[in-house]
């Protein structure tokens, strides 16, 4: 059986961060499924998707860590073709990627207790996201 479900965000531009683990668990709770697995997928390039330990370090840590390998930079080839200032954003969301597959058992994620969802905004600019969640068992 499949059930889906969307999440809405607004956020406030490039390393906007959100925990999204509860929102996730409401989800799998609502589709009445016991186990199988869970696809979070964040529409659109440059937002991304995975699991990390939420908190105020590694919050900071992940955006400037992305802002080293990949820095704001007028030189690139989006930059030149579209002059949009966000080609580092697109860069930076395909190197995490914009979802993650979870399993989960008896109606619960199974996450380490320090493994939590985050949804990162990788864009300039504010952007409403919808961030859709596919349940997937029995």
């Amino acid at each position: 059986m499949v059930y889906r479900d969307e999440i809405q965000i607004q956020t406030s531009g490039h390393r906007d961060m959100h925990e999204i683990t509860i929102r996730v668990e409401q989800i799998v709770e609502k589709s009445g499924l016991q186990s199988g697995i869970i696809h979070v997928f964040n529409i659109g390039s440059t937002g991304i998707v995975g699991t990390i330990e939420y908190e105020p370090g590694l919050e900071k840590d992940l955006p400037d860590m992305l802002d080293r390998l990949i820095p704001p930079s007028l030189d690139y080839g989006h930059e030149r073709q579209w002059n949009d200032g966000n080609g580092h954003s697109h860069l930076q969301s395909t190197i995490i990627g914009p979802g993650i597959t979870v399993p989960f058992e008896i109606g619960r994620l199974l996450l380490g207790t320090w493994q939590q969802i985050f949804h990162l905004e990788a864009d300039i600019k504010p952007r409403n996201r919808t961030i859709v969640v596919t349940v997937i068992g029995e």
